[in-house]
């Protein structure tokens, strides 16, 4: 979608701005034939004012500017009255110029001088004391043609630089494509590497419960009347029970997060999962105690948040063998919910502090070493983080922070 985004917005401004330099490079030759214009109509009125004030002429001889290649004032019968060049002043009008340019009516067009340079050439008729007189002026076009070359010069820049653009921009875009074509290769040889050592760790987990199950049938079946086979019944139960627990949180850690979503209120979330955490806690000896400033709304799924407090209790709980405190405490800081639990257990080395989030990771020998994982995917999953401190013979702290729901949203 971004991607055809961006494209969509850079044909819309390479069309533009081809538009915008046509549009300039045509409206270049009118508005240099407008400058001449404007520039002939103002050197006519000029020569004709000087002219009208002096009936001898001698001043147009000292008539001068840049723009002007020469002028002249021809009469009625062809001749030169008067010409920048001193030595025409008197001759005759070639023919083919005396039918081509009527005396009494105005005309321009372009010339070619002796030099070959085109030039601009207006007649038009003044009055001089009663006498109507033609006067040819013709201008020099290097200015007016300068717009026009700067013009075809801004078009030429124009298209080199669109040209240069898309080449970069498709250039860029194959590069992009290649390194993400790269990275997804990168990403399914990861995946596939963690799949496989994710097999193997799985392959040992059910290995084990497998062999003792197999075991104790293998009893059972030859000596079925004997009184110990109860116990190994009950064992095969134990094992049956931790190869569920095992297919359960792979089932969680694998299942997206498809349910829907709806507000609910943090704290009464908490006191849920106290409720049942209670039962283990009085068994173990454990004192409980909470500390929650106010309710919290949050936006998420209630039983997957739920899932993982109840997860991260129980740790907590499993970690303190002879007894200890578990504390939960609930505060609100910079829009999210921070949730801490804190154990006094036996704590966690310090080296495999780095590994605690990872699947199939525990130091239990009877663990599945899923929870944590799953804690920290279904917590992020909400849009909040996890994070876990601890030390050995110190107990562990795990906290979750979780955004809020703003005021105008909460639903009870």
């Amino acid at each position: 979608m971004f991607r055809k985004a961006t494209l969509i917005i850079g044909i819309f401004a390479t069309c533009s701005l081809l538009w915008f330099t046509l549009y300039n490079y045509r409206q270049a030759g009118p508005i240099a034939q407008e400058n001449l214009r404007g520039l002939a109509l103002t050197l006519t009125s000029a020569i004709e004012n000087l002219a009208v004030n002096d009936p001898n002429l001698a001043s147009l001889a000292k008539f001068r500017t840049n723009d002007i290649a020469y002028f002249a004032l021809v009469d009625s019968q062809g001749r030169f009255r008067f010409h920048s060049n001193p030595d025409l002043i008197g001759a005759s009008l070639p023919e083919a110029e005396r039918k081509a340019a009527p005396k009494l009516e105005r005309s321009e067009s372009r010339v070619a001088l002796g030099t070959g340079e085109q030039a601009f050439l207006v007649t038009t008729p003044i009055n001089l004391n009663g006498e109507i007189l033609s006067l040819h002026l013709t201008l020099h076009t290097y200015r007016a043609d300068a717009v026009v070359r700067s013009a075809k010069l801004n078009l030429t820049v124009m298209l080199a630089l669109i040209a240069t653009g898309w080449l970069l921009s498709l250039g860029l875009f194959r590069y992009a494509r290649r390194e993400e074509l790269h990275q997804a290769e990168m990403t399914r040889k990861v995946n596939l590497a963690k799949l496989g050592e994710m097999g193997a760790l799985l392959a040992h987990e059910i290995r084990n419960p497998l062999a003792g199950i197999k075991g104790f049938a293998q009893v059972i079946a030859k000596k079925p009347q004997e009184a110990r086979n109860a116990a190994f019944a009950q064992n095969i139960v134990t094992e049956v029970v931790r190869l569920e627990a095992l297919v359960n949180d792979l089932l969680a850690y694998a299942a997206g997060d498809g349910a829907q979503r709806a507000p609910f209120d943090l704290g009464e979330l908490i006191d849920n999962t106290l409720s049942l955490l209670a039962p283990e806690a009085v068994e173990r000896e454990v004192s409980v105690c909470c500390s929650s400033t106010c309710s919290f709304f949050v936006m998420g799924n209630r039983d997957r948040i739920e899932q993982t407090l109840l997860n991260l209790g129980k740790n907590a709980l499993q970690a303190m063998d002879a007894g200890g405190v578990l504390e939960i405490a609930c505060a609100s800081a910079g829009g999210q919910a921070q949730i801490s639990i804190k154990d006094t257990g036996q704590g966690i080395a310090e080296a495999d502090l780095p590994k605690v989030f990872e699947p199939f990771f525990t130091t239990r020998a009877r663990g599945t070493g899923l929870g944590l994982a799953l804690c920290k995917k279904v917590i992020e999953e909400h849009g909040g983080t996890i994070g876990l401190e601890s030390r050995i013979g110190e107990g562990t702290t795990v906290t979750l922070a979780l955004p809020l729901l703003p005021a105008d949203k909460e639903q009870t």
